[in-house]
């Protein structure tokens, strides 16, 4: 079993597009989207999902109101400003986003709510004093380190698994496909992207299917690590800009750290003919292989809006070649790997 991982030092070089089409260049291979944050392969691919799976990562701190007696000692403790001062104790049982709370003069409403309402911040003023203080947990503001339910001397903060997000396998016209989607604001986003690595090894090797074609994220960080740790070939999709360059860089130093094969395509790369050859005369000082550059073409849109990979649409024309000359490097890549 091969897996190659495509990935890119930034986002918007082109990445999901290309893995599209060689998914369906493949004839037959296990998808995985691994960008978690922002997956998009399915807006092309059309997946159909045969099985769904909730995904937890993680825990997070909640308040029982009637064990609560308001003395405060969770919120002295909270560095991250999670736990709040409610109004009113027969609020604590809503919605924490629905409370009314009293004010402690933080200016976190002001600073966190997107329209800047000042309706909120005299509401939250007028709502001072009306009641003994009792405490609940701004899920978002919460990083579940459990200080809280430490700390509580009567032991009324309940202590859950988070749920972030789910992971799906689906169907699609060029294979199984496992994908995922993580829910706002949530973190730990390295895991499921192992996650999902690993169902589709596993699909891979129930069903006899001899390639893992992974879409990765962009960046170089937690989620890119997690995508890329022992995958056979990574494929960097850059483009022809300062930003594509520096970013391209930096994967090379990834790959290179972690000694891992990688091979480089130069996307759109006739918008800047001097600056494609700089970046390919770099990866060859470096000893990186090029495996191809593919052309600007208005085709590419046209195929994403047909939620078509660019090799199926009848709208590109030499872009569907290059893509294809890319996929034949990247086959005799694997082969030696």
């Amino acid at each position: 079993m091969r897996e190659l991982v495509v990935i890119s030092g930034k986002g918007g070089t082109g990445k999901t597009s290309i893995t599209a089409s060689l998914a369906v260049l493949s004839g037959r291979c296990v998808v995985a989207d691994c960008d978690v944050d922002a997956a998009d392969l399915h807006l092309v691919l059309s997946p159909q999902i045969i099985e769904r799976r909730e995904y937890y990562s993680g825990h997070h701190a909640v308040i029982r109101p009637d064990a609560c007696t308001g003395c405060g000692s969770c919120m002295a403790h909270c560095r991250f400003g999670a736990i709040r001062s409610l109004s009113a104790p027969d609020e604590l049982g809503g919605s924490f986003a629905d409370a009314r709370y009293d004010c402690q003069s933080c200016d976190y409403c002001r600073r966190s709510c997107p329209a800047q309402a000042s309706e909120v911040i005299r509401a939250l003023t007028e709502a001072v004093g009306t009641a003994r203080a009792r405490f609940g947990v701004d899920p978002i503001a919460c990083e579940g380190c459990g200080v809280c339910v430490r700390v509580c001397p009567q032991q009324a903060i309940d202590f859950p698994e988070r749920l972030c997000g789910e992971w799906f396998i689906s169907r699609t016209r060029c294979g199984p496909m496992v994908h995922a989607r993580l829910g706002i604001a949530q973190g730990n986003s390295g895991r499921l992207v192992s996650l999902v690595r690993a169902q589709a090894r596993r699909v891979a090797g129930e069903e006899g299917v001899e390639l893992v074609l992974a879409d990765g994220p962009p960046g170089v960080g937690c989620p890119v690590i997690a995508s890329v740790t022992g995958a056979s070939l990574i494929l960097a999709v850059t483009e022809p800009t300062p930003a594509g360059e520096h970013d391209l860089q930096r994967v090379a130093q990834l790959a290179r750290h972690f000694g891992l094969p990688l091979a480089v395509c130069v996307n759109k790369w006739d918008l800047n003919p001097g600056l494609s050859g700089r970046i390919e005369d770099w990866c060859r000082h470096h000893g990186i292989g090029m495996a191809g550059r593919v052309r600007y073409d208005r085709g590419v849109t046209r195929a994403q809006i047909e939620r078509q990979a660019v090799v199926e649409s009848q709208a590109a024309g030499g872009v569907a070649d290059d893509i294809r000359a890319l996929w034949a490097a990247l086959q005799s890549a694997l082969a030696s790997t």
